[in-house]
């Protein structure tokens, strides 16, 4: 894994982050600003344009100015202030593992979210090294006007080793669903004009003792073998799976066994934004809901932050609080997720 050095902190307040860029790049690696920018328009005497060409010059060139910055990305800025919310209000439950009075909670409060949508509740028991354990994952279907599915994807449940500790799993779980919550409100209302959208959230992600390819993943090994019996994976045009990325020191890893074109306009998608510096400086192979896809030639990508804490001492700990979370992370993560899926419609 290469290695790197982390880009500097934005400001605490999401109000003060500088969402464009002020300058415009030149070959050679040279940077231009406004100023040196409007000199090149003019054919300068006294200040001031000498023709009328340069006056139409100057004028252009000023309007593509004020307005290139709001044209760049084709969404608004997404609400990463309603994701973490939602995270909140699912963190405020308290651990959610298998079996707990916790969980039923959980699966209430993503019913309750959904209740005007088309939901399906996929009921299952997973074999455990516990025993028997029942589960279920929600799909939620947002109709397009083009034949294909995006899935967008994360887990809510929390994990079952960890439940003596008051394991939240605010970054680890509940971040993740709130992004997807709060993608909902957009997708809400009317059919999609590309493909049909849904949301997954996974039950069973986390290991019920000890994580093995047996123990893990229940949720996703059963959703993807469900519907390669029912000829559904045919339709997914792109599986996309967030873990792990509300931490407030964003920098999500390049997984390697994730499609390499869609890896792409992920990274496409982040740079749209300004947001480079927060996709893809490091890669590693992991061990998530997404394989389940990617072995049956399902076009996938985890999009996870492996990276929590000081060397990553805050992941699988009762320190995955909500105040490790940050809505400057969930909102560049939906703009990304956002402006992914345009992408994908117009492939």
């Amino acid at each position: 894994m290469t290695s790197f050095q982390h880009g500097r902190p934005l400001h605490s307040g999401w109000e003060t982050m500088t969402l464009w860029p002020r300058q415009r790049r030149l070959p050679h690696g040279r940077w231009l600003g406004v100023p040196s920018l409007l000199r090149l328009c003019f054919c300068m005497k006294g200040g001031k344009p000498r023709t009328l060409a340069g006056m139409l010059s100057f004028s252009a060139a000023f309007a593509f100015l004020l307005l290139a910055p709001l044209a760049s990305p084709a969404q608004a800025h997404f609400s990463g202030v309603t994701a973490l919310e939602y995270a909140r209000e699912l963190v405020a439950i308290g651990p959610r593992w298998p079996t707990s009075p916790g969980h039923l909670k959980a699966e209430a409060f993503l019913r309750e979210h959904f209740k005007h949508d088309q939901v399906e509740e996929d009921t299952f028991t997973a074999t455990t090294p516990i025993g028997p354990v029942a589960m279920r994952n929600f799909i939620v279907r947002f109709p397009g006007k083009k034949d294909g599915v995006i899935v967008l994807s994360s887990h809510y449940e929390t994990n079952y080793p960890l439940r003596t500790i008051n394991f939240v799993g605010a970054n680890d779980g509940a971040a993740t669903t709130g992004l997807l919550i709060a993608i909902a409100d957009q997708l809400r209302g009317k059919p999609l004009d590309g493909y049909s959208v849904w949301l997954v959230f996974f039950d069973g992600e986390e290991a019920i003792q000890s994580w093995s390819a047996s123990d893990s993943t229940y949720g996703s090994r059963h959703l993807a073998a469900k519907w390669g019996r029912d000829s559904t994976l045919g339709k997914i045009k792109a599986f996309m799976l967030a873990d792990m990325i509300g931490d407030k020191d964003l920098d999500i890893q390049r997984e390697t066994r994730s499609t390499g074109w869609l890896v792409d306009l992920v990274r496409q998608a982040a740079h749209q934004y300004g947001y480079d510096r927060y996709f893809f400086q490091t890669e590693e192979a992991v061990e998530d809901d997404h394989l389940a896809f990617v072995n049956r030639g399902v076009p996938s990508i985890d999009v996870i932050d492996l990276d929590y804490g000081p060397n990553n001492s805050y992941h699988h700990t009762a320190q995955d609080t909500l105040d490790k979370v940050s809505a400057r992370s969930l909102t560049i993560d939906g703009d990304v997720f956002m402006e992914t899926i345009r992408l994908i419609d117009l492939r």
